[in-house]
This record gives C-alpha cells, structure tokens and sequence, in this order.
C-alpha cells in the first residue's frame, strides 16, 4: 500500500446531517469504526469489484437539482479503475432517461457497485471528472462497503438485441406503476447534500433498499412509504434527508429490464405508532412524488425473480451455547447435500413466524466447518429480536426453514499466510468456521484465535476452541474476560483479564505477514483497526464483518 496517502484519521466520514441521525438512532459507536473503513480511494478488493459487474447504480441530480437514480449497463470492461481514485465509466443515461443530459464535469455522482447473485455492494461518491459523449471519468470522495442485509438473490443474463423502448413522464402514477410498485422486494434510492465550502461528506449517495414483497406501500397517486430497517449505522441516506429532503427513487422490473424512476420530496417518521405496523422497523419513509418517468426495456439486462438457491432445510440440533447464544444446525430437508461454501460466509435464511404476512428473512454467519454437508448458525437472543426471538424461543428439532445459498467474502484470502482471528462477543460465529478449516490443514502455519467476552457464562463455543486448536500444531488460543466470575478463576477458563485491545495483540503477536480477521462491535473493530494500521499492517491485510440482530 505504499502508493496510497495516509488519510487523515481525525477527519470525520460523515457530515452532521448523518451525525444528528446517528445519536437520534442511537448509534454513537459508529464514528471510530467508519474512520477505519470510509476511505478516500478505492482498496483492491473494491476496483476489482467494481470493474466485474454488468451494471452500476448511479445517484445525481438534474438541470432542475432534483435527485434521480439509474442503472448505467454496458459489455465487459466498460467499468475500468485506472488508479485508486478514479472509475472510468463507458455508458451515460439515454435519452429517454430522467437523467439525460445531466452528468457533467463537476457533477456530484454517487455510485453502488452491487452483485445481486452474491449479495455484495460497495458505494463510491464522488464527482464526474472528464465527460465524453460516451461516457465519464469519476473521481472518488469516500469508498466503503455494505453490509448484505434485505438483498433479494437475483441471477442476471443479457437479451441480446434488445433496445430502450419509449418513455413517458407524468405527475402521478398509474394504476398499473402502483401496482408495480406494490409488488416489488427492492428499490434504489438517491438523495444527497452539499454543504458550504468543500468536504468529501457533501454529495451525492447511491444506495439499495429491501424487504419482503409489498413493504414499499403506496399511500395514492401521489405518495409512497417504506419502512426503514436497521444497516450499517452510517444513515447515508437519512442523513441527507435532514438536511435536504429531495430524494429519487428507482424501481426496476428484473424480468423485463424496464425502470420507474420517481423523484420528489421525503419526510421522515421516528416515532408514530404506526411503525410498529412493520415489524423490525425503525423508521417510515414518505415520499411525496413530484415526477414520474417510465422507460420499457432501459437496459438489456434482465434478472431473475430471485435466484433459484432456496432449498428446503430440516433443524436437527439445537444446542445452547452460552446464557444468550444457541446453536442450530440444518441438514438438507431431502437427504441431498447442500451447497458448498467458504469459512467466514453467512447463510441467509426464511423463516415462518406466525402473525407475519411474509417470510421472515436474516442473515447468520455459518459457525461450523465447510466440509460437513450440514449448515449451522450459532444466534445470540437480541431483547428486541424478532429473528432470533422466534429462532431460540419456538423453533424445535424437526422443524423446517428455507435457507438460500450461503454468501459472502469475509473469507480467508491466503492458503499460507499467517492468521489472526480476533473476535468478541457473538463475533465468534464467522471466527470458528475459519478455525474449524484450518484446524484441518496439512502443515502448521501459524494461527492466532484470540475472543473476548464478559466472562464463562456469555462465551459461547469455548470448549469446541480448544478441541480445534489442539488437533495440529501452530494454533494458539488467547481468551479475555472482562468481567470474569468466582467460577471462572477456579476452572482457569480464560487467560487475561480485560478487554481485546491493539495493546493485547501486540503482546501475542509480531509478525508482519499476518492477516487479520476482525468481528464484533462496531466500536471494537474501528478501535482495533487503527491500532493495526497504526503499527503498520497494511489495509490490505485487515478484514471486518460486522453482525447485528439482522446481519
């Protein structure tokens, strides 16, 4: 990494539009996680991302400056990254779209690079740069990445031949444009800021939303309204919506390529009764429609309903782990094996709970090794968890869920460099498939598992650790405990008393070549991260996973 600046760690990524969402959502860890992870150019991982996909979802304003959001599609390499700071773009909006004409040198431009068959994105904001008639330049502001939370699975193919059929525009929607609406599990969303002087905070944001078929309602003609579930705790979106309410929406239909995008003005709900009408909602969304554009057939892109990777799975252990955290542990419904995947990926899962309309779907980080033919998750009970609530309280051997493949690429990057697998609390889950892996490797490359928790009673998993890292050389198992009990002293369960900090790592481990995974809190894992960076381990070799009652 030594082409790149050192970024400013004092900077804040967010400007106080965001800030005033955050402490009303309550969500005042966020700061120091996101200085580690909002950077100011693109990493690797993010260029190579970005430059694979079919399409990008692009956020910017109009003539009139009134935000909209598109797709922009083109063959393979129309997306190139020539340096970490640039994404050279062969596509503009076409003619029939609420953006022609619009992205000119200088333009604020917000950017979501999203997979939809993995359930991966990255955003990018910035500016247009150079401006062709065939496309652009845009330089880089602020690049991070995105949880996979309410992602639809959706597998893509090209219909070769196919054009931009007419568009037409208008004030309200049709019947036939609200029932679309009514129908569909995701949208697209643009909203922005731009404060006084220069900042990368001010801008244009490009990002996805997602629920269960029917949860964008549509009030009249003129009004829409969603339900705003928990993310990644940065409130992009939200943020900008304080401080300028104009947003844009995008909805497309997958099998036929066709857009409604809609732009006009949102108003934000806390605090209503009304939000309990949408279970695991923290906020309702309204948006007042000042115009409409339809285009058949935008792109040639089209998309399955949903991928299909559901499969039918039976729940043959339930295991309590800790005070708070249970094991279930799934086997094909069938007998069949179940798809393969990768230490450090999480399974996505539908589960049906009575008084819910729709299939409730989550996200749980697989606990166990890869090569078992069985899935299990290890879930903690969240007080306000309807998920895991259902999951520890009701669900029993025997019962039956829908899982889709798992995903994800919190994954180990290397067959042999050395490993760090720092975890605490119910971050451990992701931390023992990879361990259950290496556990099994030939050879001894050197392995570090180190978790904390409260004490005995909150550490899920404990003696499984120690099975694992006893079945080959190499492995070594640190264990702290903030809070530990009588109990604990006599049966010796931990090994240093306190909290996981940059200062323990340093003590266990000196070796430059090591990567680092790293889950937990958000306030744990930002902490952490600088600390890394700060005694010189490449950005590069740090990777995160965020988890959370959804994710």
């Amino acid at each position: 990494m030594s082409d790149i600046e050192p970024r400013d760690r004092s900077a804040t990524p967010f400007h106080h539009g965001e800030h005033t969402a955050q402490l009303r959502a309550g969500a005042r860890d966020i700061e120091a996680w996101a200085r580690q992870v909002v950077r100011d150019h693109m990493p690797e991982q993010h260029r190579t991302f970005h430059t694979a996909l079919p399409f990008l979802v692009v956020a910017a304003r109009d003539n009139k400056g009134r935000p909209w959001v598109t797709l922009l599609e083109g063959p393979e390499g129309f997306v190139t990254a020539p340096d970490i700071k640039t994404l050279s773009i062969s596509a503009l909006p076409g003619t029939g779209d609420a953006l022609y004409g619009s992205i000119l040198p200088g333009s604020d431009i917000g950017i979501l690079g999203i997979e939809l068959a993995t359930r991966r994105r990255n955003r990018v904001n910035g500016r247009a740069a150079k401006v062709t008639s065939t496309g652009f330049d845009f330089g880089v502001d602020q690049s991070f990445g995105n949880c996979p939370q309410y992602i639809r699975e959706r597998d893509w193919c090209r219909e070769s031949g196919s054009t931009p059929g007419q568009s037409t525009r208008g004030r309200q929607l049709t019947a036939e444009q609200a029932g679309w609406i009514s129908a569909t599990d995701t949208f697209f969303i643009a909203s922005g800021y731009r404060g006084e002087g220069d900042s990368p905070t001010y801008g244009m944001d490009a990002s996805h939303r997602g629920g269960d078929r029917g949860f964008v309602q549509v009030l009249d003609d003129g009004r829409l309204r969603f339900p705003d579930y928990a993310g990644n705790n940065h409130f992009n979106t939200i943020g900008n919506l304080l401080l300028n309410p104009k947003v844009g929406f995008l909805f497309v239909d997958f099998k036929s390529g066709s857009f409604l995008q809609l732009t006009g003005k949102a108003t934000i709900d806390w605090e209503s009764y009304k939000i309990a009408k949408f279970p695991g909602a923290r906020r309702l969304v309204t948006l007042e429609i000042d115009e409409v554009v339809e285009t058949r057939s935008a792109v040639s892109l089209r998309w399955s309903s949903d991928a299909d990777s559901v499969r039918s799975m039976r729940l043959v252990e339930k295991t309590p782990e800790s005070v708070d955290v249970t094991s279930f542990v799934f086997e094909a419904r069938d007998g069949g094996s179940l798809a393969g995947f990768e230490p450090g990926q999480h399974l996505p899962i539908e589960l049906e709970i009575s008084g819910e309309n729709e299939p409730v779907s989550r996200t749980y980080s697989l606990s166990n090794g890869p090569d078992e033919n069985r899935y299990r998750i290890s879930v903690k009970r969240e007080p306000k968890g309807l998920a895991s609530q259902f999951l520890h309280d009701h669900l029993e051997t025997g019962a039956i869920v829908n899982s889709r493949r798992p995903s994800g690429d919190f994954v180990m990057t290397c067959n042999k460099c050395p490993l760090v697998l720092v975890s605490a609390g119910v971050g451990v889950t992701p931390m023992m498939s990879i361990l259950h892996a290496v556990a099994k490797e030939r050879g001894d490359r050197p392995v570090w598992f180190v978790h904390g928790a409260r004490n005995g009673k909150h550490h899920p998993l404990a003696q499984e650790v120690r099975e694992l890292a006893s079945a080959r050389s190499g492995i070594a198992v640190h264990v702290a405990y903030s809070q530990p009990t009588a109990d604990d002293e006599i049966a010796i369960n931990y090994d240093s008393h306190g909290r996981v900090s940059g200062a323990l790592l340093a003590q266990l481990i000196n070796n430059v070549d090591a990567h680092y995974f790293i889950c937990g809190p958000v306030k744990f894992m930002g902490e952490l991260q600088a600390d890394l960076e700060g005694r010189g381990v490449s950005p590069e070799h740090i990777h995160t996973e965020t988890f959370g009652p959804a994710g």
